[in-house]
Parts: structure tokens; C-alpha cells; sequence
């Protein structure tokens, strides 16, 4: 039989050879197909050409290779044929230089050992190369002549080209006419792009009726990027009526057939139950799909629902672990919140260094808050090195963005020179911004900057204003200003004690507890208001438990001396412990006298040493003198020697000290001498001691650096 074939006509020849390969082809013998394809090819056959290409391309017999695919195409084109014409056109629209993963593993390691002979090798088993690069002015000219010979789908990608004016301008117009003749062929791809043309008004007027009519044709041919928009649309009510049910379909559709925004959005209709049955696990699984695909939105979807518990358990690790995902692919909320959490530590270990990393890359993107806390890193020195430079840079950064606690902060900056030359303008420049937009912190400390002795900038009426309005809204802090400004404490500005107290009181009742504080010792003292005891006594307690240090030192002072309320050395003890504890020296030296004589509570000589020393290491002659006394009285049991002499040295500094301690000096020599037993009396103490009170301020704004922000913020 083979022997009779040889006398056939070469083109019967030729056509049984195709038809062989065709048969080794669906029995899957892809080697045989191609031998036999190439005899066919080698004596013309067009369509052998084209098929040796699709083996290229599946990889099916041979090495998948795109190249050697677009080389047996173009052989093919070049004689006409439609399908390899689109196929060639296809490769050049995109490009590829895809190596199979073997084949890139085995190259790497084959460079590493002989970079030459690994090439040699490369050559010869991909003699065309490894991929094609891109060029849609080519790909436009293939796919163009495919079209010409009327094959549907090279019209329907004609028509994108011309959409997007790939390898050549835009032209809409065009772009229609490919579109419809592919869509009379019921091609998908083409009734979508039509629905598109339609939807966004793109050659022709806005028409989402129409647009809707080409979308669903497009979904019923199994498009998921049509099901997706007519998903929309019925949701949306654009084309057709509102109808979320009929949304909920299309978009599980869409899902099916795995599109990424429509598992995102049948994932929301479950999670809410509008449209599809309320399913939070399902919804919960769709968002994970999505994610899975890079769908940023879903990644997010996902952190919320694990970091609120929509439906599920909360699970802070895995909520952190989706916003990573998210904010490593460029969302910038996500770089924000991670850098929060690992602020906080909530969901993940603490770690300033790390969220000052994601803040940044969140500021350099813009994120105005980020770039906040971002400065306040830099100006505390959290998780970065300490960059006055830096902090100013970024503070700015968010403050142009009109982030108000920025542009308060500089304010403040400029206002006290913290790190930078003091700039009145400047800063009033900034909190005039900050103001506007009604911030009470803002007007306040435009108020107060206004009161500066700046001639050029300073108006106290201005000031006034500003203060008298914070105070109607309810701020605290405002009517405590307004009332140490009638109390005489800004120069230029009548005094008015009537009205201090007046605002005194209202900061007060607003639990101010400075101005509580304050408002007591008018009381006491019957200064410009009738003498109330009792009600400062209540005043000082209110403030006292709200850790007001100066309140809880006055406390103690009245019930260790029974003035305006009966004596309790108990409870000015325990007054007296609290205000040592916040670190009120005086407090912390009576405290130590209180004990050490069992005064109110059991004797306690070594606790009392503890407080002597913490009131001596903030500078206080007299504990410092104590702690020389109780060594010279008991030199083995309480204070030892070196730390003896080293507050002796301390307290010599000051003349009081060295007066005090001139005719102590001999007690280093002796254990024996009658002053060595010596305390200070506690009545002593109580009576001169009080006279050096070291009352907290209140002023949390003068206590502070000006470039310590008060805390993370949470976001916009």
C-alpha cells in the first residue's frame, strides 16, 4: 500500500499525511503528529504549518515554546492563513518570554556551573529563542488581515484594538463596526466591548439601556466580564430596573466562572443578605477566593470582618495577616492600619521599627495621618532614629493635606522653637488653618499664641475672643485660661477677679482639675469669693482623686494639721502616699518624716529612707540632709557610708545645705553625739515644709515638649 502511495498525485500525498497527523493528533501521539505534520508542511500544506505552531504553543510533543509557535504562524500568515494570523497577532499584541519552570530552574543552575555551555545548550533546544516581543503595531496588522478574511473573533479583538487605540490611534467608530460584526456572530468578547462603547459613551452618546442589551447577551454566552456589569447594573438600577436577586445571579455567575470583582460582590450580597441569602461563611470564602487572585478590596473585606467579628469569631492575627497581604500589593489604608497594629501590638507582636516602616510607606503614598504619626516617630525617636528634621518634613507633609492635628503641632513647633528658630507668623499662620476648621485644641493655642510678647503678632482682644468662644462650646481648658487671664497673669489684660472666679468655677464643674484646684484655695482662702471650707475641701477631693498632685498634698496638709477639717493622720498619710507616688517632692519628704516617727501609720525607718532618697535624687536639701543624718546616727543599718557622703557632697552645693551641714561635719567622726538622733519633727515639717509646695500646673501644654503628639491616631 505504502508503495502505491508513492505513484498517488503529490497533493493526494500531501493531504494524507495531514490527515494522519490529524489521527496520531486525537490519539494523542503528539510526537507522531508532529513527524508526519512536517512532511505535509515541508511540501506546502498551509494548515500542517499552523498546526506545528499550536504543538509549540500547548508544548504538546515538543518543548512548550512561544517563539518557535510564532515562527511555524508566521510561516502559515504569510500564506494566508486566518487562524495563524491571529494567533501571531495575538503573541506580538502581548509579548511573552515565558521558560518553563524546569527549563528556568535547570538554566540557573547551569549558568552558575558554565554560563557558555549552558547557552549553547539553550540554543539548540530552543533555536528560536525563549519568547517574542511585544509589538501591537505588528499584532494590529496580523489580526487586522485575519479580520479581513472575515473570521469573527479577529473582528471582536480588531474591535478592542481600536478601543484602545493599541498599536495605533483610538478610533471608536471602527472600533464599533469590528464589535458588530463579531457580535452578529454571537461572539461574547464583542457584545461586551459593544455594552462598553454604549455604557461610557465612548463614539456615540451615554446609553446604559442599550449598553444593558449587549451586556447580558454577552452573559449568556458565558462572559464573565459581562455578568459582572449587568450585575451592576442591576444593582445599581443603570439600563434596567433596580433588582438586587437578579444582581445576586449574575454575579454568582460570574464567580463561577471565577472572576475576582464578582466573587467580591456576591461575597458582600451574602455578608448582608440584600440580593442572596445572608451566608457569612459563604460570603467569608468568596472574599478569600478573590483575595487568593490579588483583589485588594477582598484582602480588605477580609481584614474587617476578622478584626470585627461580622458574622464570624474575631481573630486579630488573621485580620493583621489580610492587611498585610493587602498592603503589600500598594493599598495604602492597609499600610496605615499595619502600621497601627504593630504600634498597638493588636494582632501582632509590638514593633515600633516595623510600623514606622509601613507608616512611611503609606506617607510616601500620600496617607496624610500616616505621615503624622510618622512625624511623631521621628520626633520622639520610635522605631526610627530621633529626626527634628525629618518630624518637621513629614508633620508638614500631612498638614498640606489639611490634617489639622498637623497643622496644629507645627503651630506649637513654631510657636515655642521647639527645634527650630521661634516663628510667631509662622505658627499663627498654621493654627489659623487648624482653627477653621473649628478645632477646639487649635483655637486655644491661637489664643495663647496671640498672647505671646511678639509686638508684631501679639493681641490679647484677639485672644480673648477666641478663649470666650472655646468656653461657650464647653471647653474646660478655654475657661480655665479665661480665668488666669482676669487672675493677672498675661500683662496688658485688666484684671477682673469676679470673672476668674466665675470661669474658675465653670472649668470646674467641667471637671478641669486645675481649675477645681484653683477654685480651692480662693475658697480657703476667701480671695475674691467668700471663705467656703467645706466646699474646698470638696473641690480638692475631686481633684485629688483625679491624681491632681497639688490637691492631694493640700489634702494631707489639712488633715495632718485638723485645719477646716477634723485631724486625721490617716487620711493625710494616705494623702501624702499618693501625691510621693506621682512624684510631688514635698509629699515624698513629709511622707518619710510621717514614717519614720509612726506617725498615722507604724514606724517604718526603712521605707521612710526610700522616700527621703526619691525626694533627695529631685534636688530637695532637706531629704538630702536627712539621709546624712540617719547615717551619722546609724551608720551599719540604714544608709551606707559612700551614698552618705554623696548627699553630703549634694546638699553642700547649696548654701542653705552648707550652712545646715557645717556643724554636722564631725558627725562622720562620732556615732555618739545627741544630734545624731535628731529628726525633723513632723510638726516642724508640716509647718515649713508646706510652705515649699511644688503644686502640679495643670498645664499640660507647658509641661510637654512641644513635638510630643499625645499618642498613634487611629485614621481617617
Amino acid at each position: 500500500m505504502k508503495l502505491l502511495e508513492r505513484f498517488l498525485p503529490r497533493t493526494v500525498q500531501v493531504s494524507r499525511s495531514f490527515a494522519r497527523g490529524e489521527q496520531f493528533y486525537e490519539q494523542r501521539k503528539f510526537a507522531d503528529a508532529l513527524r508526519v505534520w512536517k512532511i505535509s508542511a515541508d511540501a506546502g500544506n498551509t494548515e500542517a504549518l499552523y498546526r506545528i505552531g499550536l504543538l509549540y504553543a500547548r508544548g504538546e510533543g515538543v518543548l512548550r515554546s512561544v517563539a518557535d509557535a510564532a515562527s511555524w504562524y508566521e510561516k502559515a500568515a504569510q500564506r494566508g492563513h486566518p487562524g495563524a494570523q491571529l494567533q501571531l497577532g495575538l503573541i506580538y499584541l502581548s509579548g511573552s518570554d515565558v521558560i518553563p519552570p524546569w527549563l528556568a530552574s535547570w538554566l540557573s543552575s547551569a549558568k552558575a556551573r558554565d554560563p557558555n555551555g549552558s547557552e549553547s545548550i539553550l540554543n539548540t533546544l530552543l533555536p528560536t529563542g525563549t519568547g517574542i516581543k511585544k509589538d501591537e503595531e505588528l499584532a494590529r496588522h496580523w489580526i487586522g488581515a485575519a479580520a479581513q478574511s472575515g473570521d469573527p473573533l479577529a473582528l471582536a479583538v480588531m474591535g478592542d484594538i481600536h478601543r484602545h487605540g493599541r498599536g495605533g490611534p483610538a478610533d471608536y467608530e471602527q472600533a464599533h463596526d469590528y464589535y458588530t460584526r463579531a457580535a452578529a456572530a454571537n461572539i461574547a468578547m464583542a457584545q461586551f466591548g459593544l455594552g462598553d462603547l454604549y455604557f461610557q459613551g465612548l463614539g456615540r452618546p451615554v446609553d446604559h439601556a442599550t449598553a444593558a442589551d449587549w451586556y447580558e447577551k454577552a452573559a449568556e454566552n458565558n462572559d464573565a466580564r459581562a455578568q459582572f456589569a449587568i450585575g451592576h447594573l442591576c444593582l445599581t438600577g443603570q439600563g434596567r430596573e433596580a433588582d438586587a436577586a437578579r444582581a445576586g445571579h449574575w454575579f454568582t455567575r460570574a464567580a463561577e466562572r471565577g472572576d475576582a470583582r464578582a466573587y467580591h460582590q456576591a461575597g458582600l450580597m451574602h455578608l448582608s443578605g440584600n440580593g442572596l441569602p445572608l451566608d457569612p461563611d459563604k460570603a467569608e470564602t468568596y472574599f478569600r477566593r478573590a483575595a487568593k487572585k490579588g483583589f485588594i478590596p477582598a484582602c480588605v473585606q477580609l481584614a474587617e470582618i476578622y478584626s470585627q467579628g461580622k458574622g464570624i469569631a474575631p481573630d486579630l492575627r488573621e485580620a493583621a495577616n489580610w492587611y498585610r497581604e493587602a498592603a503589600e500589593r500598594g493599598d495604602v489604608q492597609s499600610q496605615f492600619v499595619l502600621g497601627r497594629l504593630y504600634a498597638t501590638g493588636q494582632g501582632v507582636a509590638p514593633n515600633l521599627r516595623l510600623a514606622a516602616s509601613w507608616f512611611s510607606r503609606a506617607a510616601e503614598n500620600g496617607h496624610a495621618t500616616a505621615a503624622y504619626n510618622l512625624a511623631t516617630f521621628y520626633a520622639k525617636g520610635d522605631g526610627v532614629p530621633r529626626d527634628l528634621d525629618q518630624a518637621l518634613t513629614w508633620y508638614k507633609a500631612a498638614a498640606d493635606k489639611g490634617f489639622v492635628l498637623a497643622q496644629l503641632q507645627l503651630g506649637r513647633i513654631y510657636s515655642a522653637g521647639s527645634g527650630v528658630p521661634r516663628d510667631t507668623a509662622r505658627a499663627l499662620d498654621w493654627l489659623e488653618k487648624a482653627s477653621t476648621s473649628g478645632h477646639a485644641d487649635a483655637r486655644i493655642a491661637l489664643a495663647m499664641t496671640y498672647l505671646q510678647n511678639d509686638a508684631a503678632t501679639r493681641n490679647p482682644t484677639r485672644a480673648v475672643e477666641l478663649l470666650e468662644s472655646c468656653a461657650r462650646d464647653g471647653q474646660a481648658i478655654a475657661a480655665l485660661r479665661l480665668a488666669e487671664l482676669y487672675d493677672g497673669t498675661v500683662e496688658g489684660l485688666p484684671l477682673d477677679q469676679e470673672r476668674a472666679s466665675r470661669h474658675y468655677l465653670e472649668a470646674a464643674n467641667a471637671e478641669n482639675t486645675e481649675a477645681q484646684y484653683k477654685l480651692a484655695l480662693r475658697l480657703l482662702a476667701g480671695q475674691f469669693i467668700p471663705r467656703n471650707p467645706s466646699d474646698a475641701v470638696t473641690w480638692l477631693t475631686r481633684a485629688a482623686e483625679r491624681s491632681h498632685l497639688g490637691a492631694q498634698f493640700r489634702l494631707a496638709v489639712l488633715y495632718c494639721q485638723g485645719q477646716d477639717v477634723p485631724a486625721d493622720l490617716k487620711q493625710g498619710i494616705a494623702w501624702y502616699r499618693r501625691a510621693a507616688e506621682g512624684g510631688h517632692v514635698v509629699s515624698q519628704y513629709n511622707l518619710a518624716v510621717m514614717l519614720l516617727k509612726g506617725q498615722g501609720c507604724e514606724p517604718d525607718p526603712a521605707a521612710a529612707m526610700g522616700w527621703f532618697e526619691k525626694a533627695a535624687q529631685q534636688n530637695m536639701v532637706e531629704a538630702q540632709i536627712k539621709l546624712v543624718e540617719a547615717y551619722a546616727a546609724s551608720p551599719d543599718a540604714i544608709v551606707k557610708e559612700d551614698e552618705a557622703r554623696l548627699w553630703y557632697e549634694e546638699a553642700s552645693k547649696t548654701p542653705v545645705g552648707s550652712k545646715r551641714l557645717a556643724h554636722l561635719a564631725h558627725l562622720f567622726a562620732t556615732s555618739s553625739h545627741p544630734e545624731s538622733s535628731k529628726v525633723v519633727d513632723v510638726d516642724r515639717a508640716m509647718a515649713s515644709a508646706p510652705q515649699r509646695e511644688i503644686a502640679a500646673t495643670g498645664d499640660e501644654e507647658g509641661r510637654q515638649s512641644h513635638f510630643r503628639s499625645g499618642g498613634i491616631e487611629t485614621g481617617l
